[in-house]
Order: C-alpha cells, then structure tokens, then sequence
C-alpha cells in the first residue's frame, strides 16, 4: 500500500507540473503520465515489463504533445498521422538531451531493488503460511499425546514432561521446520543489505517524487532549441499539418488527490525508508525462528524446570537418561521419542524458494 501511494503521489507532482506550468497541453500530457506511471506499478508489483522501453514510451508520447504546444504552436492541433511521425522519430531527434537516458538509469537502478525487496517480502509470507499449516506425521501425534495426555490416565495431572523429553519430542515433529533455519537467516540476512543498499539513485521515493522536475528540464530544453527542432522535424516528417480541433485545457483535479497523499506524511517518520528500516530491525529478532522453535516451546511452556521430578514417557523421575539429540533431520536417527522419515517435499520446495530469492 505504502508503494501504492507513492506511485500515485509521485503521478500527482507531475500531472501538477503541467498544470500549473504548461497548462494549454496539460489534458494530453496528463494521460502519458498516467500510462508512464502505470507502468511504473506494474513493474514494481513483478510484470515483465521492461523500465528502458516504457520510459522511452513515455518521452516518445510526450514529443508530439510538447511539440504542438511548445516548439511549434498553433491555433488548432497537429493532425494524429503528423504525431505518430514525431513519435516515431523521437530518438533520433533528440528533443530532450540527455534527460531520457537519465531517466532510465534512474528508473532502472531504482525500481528492480523494489521490485526484488517486494518479491521476497512475498515469499517471506508464503513461508510463515506453509509452515504454519504443516501436516504432522502421525508418529509424531503419537509422541505428543505420550507426552502430554499419558501422564493424566495415572492421575499425575500437574507432572509436566521432562526438559530432555520434551526436547526428543518436539525436535523430532519439527525436525522438518528446523531445516528452513539456515536459508531464513540467509533470507533476512539479504533482506537486510538490499534494504540498507536503497539509498541515493537506489532511492524508488527520491527518484519518484523527483520525476516531475526531470520532465520540466525535458521540456525546457525543447523549448531553448524550439527553431532547431522545428528544421530537423520538417526534414524528417515535412511541415506540421493541423487538424481543425483544439486541445482542452487542464483537466486533472488535484483535490482529488489532496485527502489521500495527506496520509502520505514526507515526515521522517513515515518516510517508505525509515518504515523499511522498522520492518526490518523487527524481522531481525525473528532471525533465529526456525532453528529455536522447539526449544523455545519446551524452555517456555512444556517442560518441567530442572530440579524438577518430570514425566519421561513412562513415569515420574527426577530426571530424563536418554540421549537428547539436536536440531534438523540428520540428527534425527538417533532420536529415541520419534522416527523422521526425511524431508518434507513441501519443505525442500519453500527451501528452493528461499536458495532463488536470495540470488535474486
């Protein structure tokens, strides 16, 4: 939503642009903005759309109508033939300099570290979805109804499982979830630089919100070199031919705007930086989930504290003997509460997903 609203207010400074500067082309200008910044979201939000062909779309729809309205002027508007010739020959005109390129690199380095940081906060939730929903294996029911309900049927209803026990038991039902641990912490891990290399020219809010002021030096610069333009159009699409219409005036309400971008505070607190920023110093204390789920269950609530006498499966002791193993399906085999039969498919295909998004 926050991306959202920053398309829409960045559209809005420079639809204003040509409202209050260039007001007599603003109505057509204000479309090639909204198609440009259409664009714009649809790449953030992973079409495969390219930056370098839809900002040169944008300079070559804006030609004709700078064209019309600036360089040459008239009483009524050039013919829609005669501004598909100047569109098509945009690029090699070069009305605008140097502003296009500047435009697309700018885009370019700015709009793919979005894009890449809104596809793993995506997958970021697919994972914590999936293995919220994880089907358990039936051994494991077993263990846990062993370890939880046994102990009720000898009327032992405020024993509580050992610290060891309850360790066997939930490693072995989560040793699937164990699995993700170290390809999370990579995932935040990447998370976290592409999230602190978002700066300058890597900036989407300092690059979006400044596009306006891009298009105004485009503009200019057409107008400083309006009489060498006009020789070079007549040579490539012969003089202007007009059509007997008028382009309305400025027809974009900013009103409409106003309420909504209020929300959109540029204050350093609501900056997409700065909330980038919290996302991620929250995240960061969820680095260790995957790997420490089980014994943070058992540490905070399932087990008995040391010292303790505790349930071990069987009966009441003071203390557990068997072997306690780690974390993971490897270690495992040799767990005496649990049998793991080996990786989950739905596990090893999140895993896969956390391996591509951290190349990405």
């Amino acid at each position: 939503e926050t991306f959202e609203m920053l398309i829409r207010l960045a559209e809005n400074y420079t639809s204003t642009l040509f409202c209050s500067a260039y007001r007599n082309m603003a109505a057509e200008a204000t479309i090639r903005v909204q198609e440009f910044f259409t664009d714009v979201g649809l790449f953030i939000f992973g079409t495969d759309v390219s930056t370098e062909e839809f900002v040169n779309r944008f300079f070559d729809t804006l030609f004709p109508v700078v064209y019309n309205h600036v360089i040459n002027p008239g009483l009524t508007d050039i013919s829609l033939e005669y501004a598909e010739c100047l569109r098509t020959a945009r690029r090699d005109i070069r009305p605008f300099g140097n502003v296009p390129k500047k435009a697309i690199g700018q885009m370019g380095r700015s709009l793919l570290p979005s894009r890449s940081f809104l596809q793993a906060l995506n997958l970021g939730i697919e994972v914590i979805n999936t293995t919220d929903h994880l089907h358990f294996s039936k051994d494991c029911g077993r263990a846990l109804l062993r370890m939880q309900y046994c102990p009720h049927c000898q009327g032992l209803t405020l024993s509580k499982p050992c610290m060891g026990y309850c360790l066997n038991v939930i490693r072995g039902c989560l040793a699937n979830m164990a699995e993700v641990d170290v390809h999370w912490r990579g995932y935040i891990q990447s998370l976290e630089e592409l999230s602190s290399a978002m700066r300058g020219t890597y900036d989407i809010e300092h690059v979006l919100l400044n596009f306006h002021s891009l298009v105004n030096d485009a503009v200019v610069q057409a107008r400083i070199n309006g009489p060498e333009l006009s020789e070079q159009v007549n040579k490539v699409c012969g003089p202007p031919v007009r059509k007997p219409t008028q382009s309305p005036g400025c027809s974009f309400d900013q009103n409409k705007y106003n309420q909504r971008l209020k929300i959109f505070s540029r204050g350093s607190e609501e900056t997409l930086a700065s909330r980038r920023k919290e996302f991620i110093s929250h995240l960061r204390l969820y680095r260790a989930f995957y790997g420490g789920l089980a014994d943070h269950l058992c540490g905070n609530e399932l087990a008995a504290a040391d010292g303790l006498p505790c349930w071990n499966g069987e009966d009441v002791v003071k203390s557990y003997t068997h072997r306690v193993v780690g974390s993971g399906i490897k270690a495992q085999s040799a767990n005496p509460e649990v049998k793991v039969k080996g990786t989950d498919p739905v596990i090893s295909q999140i895993i896969d997903k956390l391996k591509h998004v951290i190349q990405v």
